[in-house]
C-alpha cells in the first residue's frame, strides 16, 4: 500500500467532536489515494462490500467509509481527542465523503483544464513521498489492481476540485465599504489603547443541521461546564475535559491577540469583564456554545496604523489524497535539512517544488502586514528571527516551510488600511461561505443513501 499516513487537523468540516477540523481546501487529504481511486472505478463492489451512498454518478462504499473511520480513530488516539459515539461518527464521516464526491463532480463540470506539466509534477510528488521512482510507482499500482490512468485522473480531479473550491468560496464573500469603514474604526479605537485580549474558551460544538433535541443536548453540556467553573473548578481542568476546539490541551487558552483579530462577538462579550473573570452566560456562535474567560486585557500604547511588516518566503505543498499532510511535512523537513546544510538554497527548492504563484520568485511573498495572512502562518512567521526557517506548519492552503527575510515598521496609507481590513474580514467570513457553498452543492446534487444488504 502506498504511504497514506496523515495528521488530523482541527479544521475538518463537521467532524468537530473529533478535534479534526481541516480547512476546506484540504478536506480530501484524509482519503487513502488507492482506496479513493478504487471507490471511483466502475467495477461492481464485491459481496464483502456494499454501496452506502450514490452521489451523482459517484459511489461511496462501506469499505471506504470504514477505512476513513479507522484513520480518524487512529488520529484521535494520537492526539488524545474524544470522538462522538460510533453511530454519530459514522454519520458525520459519511457526510464528509458525500461532500467530497459532490465537490469532485462539481469541479469536473466547470470545464477547467489542468496543465499536463503540473499534473506530471503532482504524480511525481506522490512517487517521491513514497520513496519510489516513477517505474516503481507504476508497478506498485499494477500490483494493487489500479490502472495508472485511473490514478492520474484521480489526481487531476483533486487538483481541479481544490481550485474550484477556493475560487467559488471566495466569490461568495461580500465585503461592503460600510463593513470596511466599521472595521477601520474598531481598529483605530482598539489601537488607541493598543488593546490586546487573551481569552480562554470551552467550546461545545453544534453540528450543521443538528436537530432541536441535539442542540438542546449540546447546550446542556455547555451549561454544565459553565456551572462547574462557577462552582470553583479550575477553568483549565474543565476545558481539557469538555472543550472541542484545538486549544483544549492548553486549558482552552487562545493566547494574546489584537482585538481586531478576534471575532467581534467575542470582543463585545468580554467588554464588561475584568481580567480573570468568566462570562456569566453561554455565548452562542455558528460553531456552537462557548464558555468564555478573559484571561488578560492589554491596553498598552497603540500605534494606530503604524504596523510591523514582515517580508517572508515559503515553500508550499498542498495535501491531497495522494500526498498526505504528514508526508508533505516530512518532505518539507527534508528540504529544511538541505537548506541548513547548504546542500540547496531556499530559493532553488521553492522554484522547483512550491505549489503556488510565488514559486517563480523563489517563494518570496513580499511585505505583509498583520491580518494579511492566515493566523497559523502569521503566528509561526512572527515567532521566527531574521533568516530563521520554521518547521513545517499547516494552514488552510497546505503545508508550508517559512523563512523570514526582513522586518520593518511602516505607516499604512488609506488604501492599504482598507485592503488590510478587507483581508481580515474575508478571513473571518471564509468558513461560513464554505459551508453555504457546500449546502448549495448538496442541494443541487443527486444523493441516495442505501441501507446495508440483508
Amino acid at each position: 500500500m502506498l504511504m497514506t499516513e496523515f495528521i488530523p487537523h482541527r479544521r475538518l468540516p463537521r467532524i468537530r467532536e473529533a478535534g479534526l477540523r481541516w480547512a476546506a481546501c484540504v478536506a480530501l487529504g484524509l482519503a487513502a489515494p488507492l482506496a479513493l481511486a478504487q471507490s471511483r472505478a466502475p467495477a461492481v463492489p464485491s459481496t464483502a462490500d456494499y454501496i452506502v451512498a450514490v452521489v451523482n454518478q459517484e459511489l461511496v462504499t462501506n469499505a471506504e467509509l470504514q477505512q476513513r473511520i479507522a484513520r480518524i480513530s487512529e488520529g484521535a488516539v494520537r492526539e488524545k481527542t474524544q470522538l462522538p459515539p460510533p453511530d454519530e461518527l459514522r454519520k458525520q464521516v459519511l457526510d464528509v465523503l458525500i461532500n467530497e464526491r459532490v465537490q469532485v463532480t462539481n469541479a469536473r463540470e466547470t470545464g477547467q483544464r489542468l496543465d499536463e506539466a503540473e499534473l506530471d509534477r503532482t504524480v511525481l510528488n506522490v512517487a517521491v513521498q513514497n520513496k519510489m521512482t516513477m517505474p516503481q510507482l507504476r508497478a506498485r499500482l499494477q500490483q494493487q489492481g489500479i490502472s495508472y490512468t485511473a490514478f492520474r485522473n484521480n489526481l487531476r480531479d483533486q487538483t481541479l476540485m481544490e481550485r474550484v473550491r477556493e475560487r467559488e468560496v471566495n466569490a461568495r464573500i461580500r465585503i461592503s465599504n460600510e463593513e470596511i469603514d466599521a472595521a477601520i474604526e474598531r481598529r483605530r479605537a482598539a489601537a488607541e489603547g493598543g488593546m490586546q485580549l487573551n481569552l480562554a474558551q470551552i467550546l461545545v460544538t453544534v453540528p450543521e443541521g443538528a436537530s432541536p433535541a441535539e442542540v438542546s443536548q449540546r447546550q446542556a453540556r455547555a451549561e454544565a461546564a459553565l456551572a462547574r467553573v462557577k462552582a470553583g473548578e479550575a477553568f483549565e481542568t474543565v476545558a481539557r475535559e469538555i472543550s472541542e476546539d484545538g486549544n483544549r490541551a492548553q486549558g482552552g487558552v487562545i493566547g494574546m491577540r489584537p482585538a481586531e483579530r478576534l471575532p467581534d462577538l467575542f470582543v463585545d462579550f468580554v467588554k464588561p469583564l475584568k481580567s480573570g473573570q468568566v462570562g456569566p452566560t453561554l455565548l452562542r456562535s455558528g460553531a456552537g456554545f462557548h464558555v468564555l474567560k478573559l484571561v488578560e486585557r492589554n491596553q498598552g500604547l497603540g500605534a494606530g496604523f503604524t504596523v510591523p511588516q514582515t517580508r517572508a518566503r515559503h515553500i508550499l505543498l498542498r495535501p491531497s489524497a495522494q500526498l498526505s499532510q504528514e508526508a508533505a511535512g516530512r518532505r518539507l523537513a527534508e528540504f529544511k535539512a538541505q537548506i541548513v546544510s547548504g546542500a540547496k538554497t531556499f530559493e532553488q527548492l521553492a522554484q522547483d517544488n512550491s505549489e503556488d504563484g510565488s514559486a517563480a520568485r523563489g517563494g518570496d511573498l513580499g511585505w505583509s502586514s498583520p491580518g494579511m495572512l492566515v493566523p497559523e502562518f502569521e503566528d509561526t512567521m512572527n515567532g521566527l528571527p531574521i533568516n530563521g526557517i520554521s518547521d513545517p506548519i499547516i494552514s488552510r492552503f497546505g503545508v508550508h516551510l517559512i523563512q523570514v527575510l526582513e522586518r520593518r515598521e511602516t505607516v499604512l496609507d488609506a488604501k492599504q488600511q482598507r485592503e488590510q481590513m478587507r483581508n481580515v474580514l474575508r478571513e473571518q467570513k471564509f468558513e461560513d461561505a464554505y459551508n453555504d457553498w457546500i449546502r448549495d452543492l448538496r442541494g443541487r446534487a443527486y444523493v441516495e443513501l442505501r441501507e446495508p444488504p440483508q
